[in-house]
């Protein structure tokens, strides 16, 4: 059996659910809207459902979402909240460092300290409701201490499904970053959907941009997607993740053994490159 990453996951202890999509009105109904399951589980249940299902490691972001309409945070996660959920499976769960330009330096030493004292494995953008594109100068400095730690950013790209401008996540916005940042990790998350070939041209063009498949059930993926991970230009270049609660393992694993994929692009997709860009070692 392939082994598994999911590269992004949400917080998924009954507190943190609560959290994420109860205590905030427009996440509750955007979770209301999706039939999500927010029930929660411990640290060991989610380990014993990890093993059932073949998942080897799990990394879960500090999220930092704010409400474009209101303007308020929506989610504000700190980094101890996470390290105290992931601290006894060093080896299996991780974390990354939600980015929140308005706490300018203060959030790049924060991203610092997360990374050396509590071993986050990297960056995670979200950056709709703060009416910003993804590209903006008010986030170098973020890219360039991901770039010093040696660390990825994983960001969204696509359309919001919230009440957010999409615009701020379109895929060649990218082209940008990693003209700038030659040496940047960044994994651009949910496929880049409706703009899947543009996001397709960004990852081919630079060797430091890769694709997740978060939040859209493999079903759905993009014709030129599955094309693009299944042959020899996108091999290495996609990797898999869930953003549950909106995805789960046993549905989205069942649908990728639908697809019928090469052997070494199933691989590369469930495992292998995320164990590279995230240099996980077995």
């Amino acid at each position: 059996m392939t082994k598994v990453i999911d590269y992004w996951h949400q917080p998924f202890t009954a507190e943190l659910m609560k959290k994420a999509y109860i205590d905030d009105p427009e996440q509750g109904q955007v979770a209301k809207w999706w039939g999500l399951d927010i029930a929660g589980r411990t640290p060991e249940e989610f380990i014993a459902d990890m093993d059932k299902y073949g998942v080897d490691k799990v990394l879960i972001p500090t999220g930092k979402i704010k409400s474009y309409m209101r303007q308020v945070m929506q989610w504000d996660f700190k980094t101890e909240e996470i390290y105290n959920t992931i601290k006894d499976y060093p080896t299996r769960l991780y974390g990354l460092h939600g980015i929140n330009h308005e706490e300018r330096m203060d959030g790049v030493r924060e991203l610092e300290r997360a990374v050396k004292e509590f071993g986050f494995v990297g960056a995670h953008l979200h950056t709709y409701g703060f009416g910003i594109p993804v590209n903006d100068k008010r986030y170098f400095p973020f890219y360039a201490k991901c770039v010093e730690l040696d660390v990825p950013v994983v960001m969204q790209i696509g359309h919001s499904a919230e009440a957010m401008p999409s615009e701020m996540g379109r895929p060649i916005l990218l082209d940008d970053i990693a003209l700038f940042f030659p040496e940047l990790k960044i994994v651009a998350a949910h496929t880049g959907w409706p703009w899947c070939e543009e996001l397709i041209a960004m990852s081919w063009k630079h060797p430091n941009i890769y694709i997740g498949t978060t939040a859209h059930g493999p079903k759905y993926w993009d014709k030129g997607l599955v094309s693009y991970l299944n042959t020899k230009r996108g091999i290495g270049k996609v990797m898999f993740g869930t953003d549950f609660p909106v995805l789960n393992w046993p549905t989205c694993l069942k649908q990728i053994d639908d697809l019928g994929l090469r052997p070494e692009a199933k691989e590369q997709l469930l495992y292998g490159t995320a164990s590279k860009v995230f240099k996980f070692t077995d």
